[in-house]
């Protein structure tokens, strides 16, 4: 039986099953026997291996592993960066490997919002003019852009720091503005990539809360890839991958805040 079902008895109660994957129909992501291979052959490596699971609006999750378990290449399959050698992801109700490549990265910048360890902000543009950024690209006029980023921002506690350049800011404000971005447009999903790896403990934990935050009041569905396992007790799931598969899920709350506890300092 599919790894993902054996670690989760939650899922036992969803509404129906199809492919050893549990559905409702309300789902933004949903993976089904996802599987990269690099290489032919004898030779062949399966970086993930058969990885199914569906997440809801307003869920956080965690996905974590030791190096070399699949867990960053599977978030750049779920960003459509990478095609899957099997299986599919369905974001929004639209399935990835159906798109063509220009249909993807117009869907990226509309349906998917990304925050990641190396934030990539423009160092000549300011605070609001970065988060503005993906507003400008989709289209939207001017004054609904900057309200918006000046709204975003200040709820992140960067209101005295809108006029302030990348170089500028610490390395905690400089996540909350790439936060602001990656959710600045509204996706369904937003994908993380180690966002707190080069961030002090107390920076980490500010920069996650206020991530957690958001993500639960917008209703968007979150995840973020993570070494920091102290991180897992701001999410709601965590799901943990082994050689390429899903070894283990934990949904139950006292469950994760072991975990973290256990990591803890």
């Amino acid at each position: 039986m599919n790894d993902v079902l054996q670690s989760s008895p939650v899922q036992k109660d969803r509404t129906h099953q199809t492919a050893a994957l549990w559905v409702n129909g309300d789902e933004a992501l949903v993976a089904t026997g996802v599987t990269k291979i690099y290489g032919e052959g004898a030779s062949a490596v399966r970086a993930v291996d058969d990885v199914s699971f569906a997440l809801a609006p307003g869920e956080f999750v965690a996905l974590v592993g030791p190096s070399g378990s699949g867990k960053t290449t599977m978030l750049a399959m779920l960003a459509g960066l990478l095609t899957p050698t099997a299986g599919t992801i369905q974001i929004a109700g639209r399935e990835l490997g159906a798109m063509s490549e220009q249909e993807r990265t117009r869907f990226r910048g509309q349906a998917i919002g990304f925050a990641f360890q190396q934030n990539n902000l423009v160092p000549y543009l300011n605070a609001v003019e970065n988060v503005e950024l993906m507003l400008r690209l989709n289209g939207r006029n001017g004054r609904e852009r900057r309200t918006r980023a000046v709204e975003l921002l200040t709820r992140l506690g960067l209101g005295d720091r809108l006029r302030n350049y990348p170089g500028q800011l610490s390395g905690g404000q400089q996540q909350r503005v790439a936060i602001a971005r990656a959710l600045i447009h509204e996706p369904s999903v937003v994908l993380a990539d180690e966002p707190t790896a080069s961030l002090d403990t107390e920076r980490a934990n500010q920069v996650v809360a206020t991530f957690a935050e958001l993500i639960h009041e917008q209703r968007r569905t979150g995840i973020m890839v993570t070494h920091d396992l102290r991180m897992c007790k701001y999410v709601d799931k965590v799901i943990r991958m082994q050689d390429g598969k899903v070894s283990q899920i934990l949904t139950e709350r006292s469950e994760i805040e072991a975990l973290a506890e256990l990591h803890s300092d």
